[in-house]
């Protein structure tokens, strides 16, 4: 194809004022196509025409440059693949602090006008106008895959299925990775996310439960899903079991401050610690969802009651984690929904006693009596009750975090979820290298 491997940034026919960024990138710099940013990264300075021609090259399109979740796990297998000899240009829609993460592995960013299913549009009125914004963004997504021309396009979560569908129309294999369960949701809704599946060569599902979620609307889904465990760091230094005292509790959760994650049934369950006698504390760590800032205001005002006045800490964002884990006594998982929980997994390598709601991959994560405890959604009394048995029975606190803590290393390491990524993406360029 005339113009394939001229670099992550490289139009086809690009203007003479181009030319010299197709040769050689001395500085990092940022200039504008169309309705797009780029911008080039460190490690890209002194990047030539010759090393784009050996070097394949996916396309990762993000719903944002966040640092939560999915795009840190984006962060992740952009790493993999470029530590495999992959170029790598991530697309978003909107700017982040996760770009200058990107920039420093290397990896190209592009900012892309297009729109991110949100569960707003669920709603006839919100379907309709977002399928209108999908439609009219499809022209976009194809002229930037002809014109980067990638060997893989790699849509990270269910949110973009436009680009599945602009990958399929330029005959470029594309990969999914699916990291939502949502059991709960309407099957209509749940009929219509799922189909775009039919347009990826693969999916990769971080946990069973999200697979079984996908099977039950769609059986013949099966033989294209693939199960792919996200891969956790773990602390730099060895960690060993909280030692619990008698009548002090220290909890701490993270993750961000939403409904969803519910932090505050772990305020309420610390409360109701504290009015049984214990002395017991909480870290909030995290950030409010973009727009939910009111949620963090009820949060505080709950904090400042006389029953929580003093007993609660609110830490912000917390990278890395391991020192908020290594205040904590145990880590409260408060969420209401969660198809994995990379927040538990880390408190798991950490080597602290979880007490977790039973939700989705909660279950998959935390295994009853075994690596950790679970209590129903919304219970503030069972999840209190839970972290009194702990403190009553520190045995039992030490065995959970320490089981935990051996199963995470073998079932969540970073080295086999790296491998498994850059597997997926070289049977894909070799399957399109070989039509």
């Amino acid at each position: 194809m005339e113009g394939r491997r001229r670099g992550v940034n490289v139009l086809h026919n690009p203007p003479d004022e181009l030319q010299p960024l197709l040769v050689t990138a001395t500085t990092t710099s940022q200039f504008v196509e169309g309705d797009t940013h780029f911008m080039r990264s460190p490690a890209s300075r002194e990047r030539t025409f010759v090393e784009h021609e050996r070097r394949p090259l996916v396309l990762i399109a993000n719903p944002g440059f966040d640092r939560y979740g999915s795009d840190l796990m984006m962060v992740r297998s952009a790493r993999a693949l470029r530590a495999a000899g992959w170029n790598v240009l991530v697309t978003s829609p909107k700017a982040g602090p996760l770009a200058e993460s990107l920039a420093e592995l290397g990896v190209e960013t592009r900012l892309a006008s297009y729109p991110i299913v949100r569960r707003a549009d669920t709603t006839p009125a919100g379907a309709v106008r977002l399928a209108g914004a999908g439609i009219a963004a499809v022209p976009r997504l194809l002229r930037i895959i002809r014109e980067v021309a990638p060997d893989v396009v790699y849509v990270n979560t269910v949110t973009l299925p436009w680009w599945l569908l602009a990958a399929r129309l330029a005959r470029v294999p594309a990969a999914c990775h699916v990291r939502e369960a949502e059991p709960n949701v309407r099957m209509v809704v749940r009929k219509i996310m799922a189909s775009q599946l039919w347009l990826a060569a693969v999916s990769l599902m971080n946990s069973n439960v999200t697979r079984e979620s996908l099977c039950e609307v769609y059986p013949a889904l099966g033989p294209r899903l693939r199960l792919v465990y996200n891969g956790i760091e773990q602390p730099d230094e060895p960690v060993s079991p909280p030692q619990l005292h008698p009548g002090v509790v220290r909890a701490v959760v993270i993750g961000r401050l939403s409904p969803r994650k519910a932090p505050h049934i772990a305020l309420e369950a610390v409360a109701l610690l504290r009015a049984s006698g214990l002395d017991a504390r909480l870290e909030v760590c995290g950030t409010p969802v973009p727009g939910q800032e009111f949620y963090e205001e009820d949060l505080r005002r709950r904090a400042a009651q006389p029953d929580l006045n003093g007993a609660v800490t609110f830490s912000g964002y917390a990278a890395p984690v391991w020192p908020a884990l290594s205040r904590a006594d145990v880590f409260l998982a408060t969420s209401t929904a969660e198809p994995f929980g990379n927040a538990v997994v880390e408190a798991q390598l950490a080597c602290r006693p979880v007490v977790a709601t039973a939700v989705e991959g909660h279950l998959e994560t935390v295994l009853p009596e075994r690596t950790g405890l679970l209590v129903s959604v919304g219970d503030a009394a069972g999840m209190a009750a839970a972290v009194r048995r702990l403190v009553d029975e520190p045995g039992l606190a030490e065995r959970l975090a320490v089981a935990a803590q051996e199963r995470a290393q073998k079932e969540f390491s970073p080295e086999r979820y790296r491998r498994e990524i850059v597997e997926v993406h070289e049977q894909l360029a070799a399957r399109r290298n070989s039509q």
